[in-house]
């Protein structure tokens, strides 16, 4: 009898740790994945011009900012990775299957994009550096532009949207974080869904909502 009390004494010690430890997890991914994406969009804001007719200078002048801006960019996609895979966790058997695969998907088509946009702008800065003395195509280099812009525009971050709207909907449904969090996630989805195309400031709105869930679960659980 001791034997077994002590033996499921043990097994609750080891389902609150795991309890304890995966929004923690969760919430450090999450600020960490906001913290890198929000410095990285931040560096290529200030670096590349919103005028798709200005070409060269850009590269010139601001090359060592925007590969700093890239090189950030795998490291929030890992912590990005994580903040699904542990979120996932947290949710566990209350994860509804239909939002969890439309919150999973969206999540990682989101990612693959961005990596793909930040591939596009990288190949223009190496192409760039390594041509040196030769002329720039004006046309190779907007087109490049062009499709890494539109991949950011008009893909990632829709999909970004979507990823927000299924997440805010299970937060709801398990009180994961505090309501009025995933409510403001379904404002800003939409917001993000019709204004990405238009507001190049536009892209703060989903790391930033990141960093607010992450924050308030790495406060709740703090509180034990």
């Amino acid at each position: 009898m001791d034997d077994a009390s002590a033996t499921l004494d043990r097994s609750n010690t080891l389902l609150v740790r795991a309890g304890l430890r995966t929004p923690r997890a969760a919430a450090v991914a999450g600020i960490l994945f906001s913290v890198l994406l929000i410095v990285s969009l931040w560096l290529l804001w200030i670096s590349v011009p919103a005028d798709p007719l200005e070409v060269g200078a850009w590269l010139r002048i601001s090359s060592r900012r925007v590969s700093l801006a890239l090189n950030l960019i795998p490291f929030a996609g890992v912590a990005f990775m994580w903040f699904l895979g542990v979120l996932r966790d947290r949710l566990g058997s209350k994860e509804d299957q239909l939002f969890a695969t439309v919150f999973l998907g969206s999540g990682l088509m989101f990612l693959g994009m961005l990596f793909v946009a930040a591939s596009g702008i990288g190949g223009l800065v190496q192409a760039y550096t390594k041509l040196t003395g030769i002329p720039v195509n004006a046309a190779s280099l907007m087109f490049g532009r062009a499709f890494s812009f539109g991949i950011m525009h008009i893909y990632a971050f829709k999909m970004a949207a979507v990823f927000m709207v299924t997440t805010s909907t299970l937060a709801i449904r398990t009180r994961i974080t505090a309501r009025w969090i995933a409510l403001f996630g379904y404002v800003s989805a939409v917001f993000l869904l019709f204004a990405s195309s238009y507001f190049d400031w536009v892209f703060f709105v989903f790391p930033s909502w990141v960093l607010l869930v992450s924050a308030d679960m790495l406060v709740d659980n703090s509180r034990g």
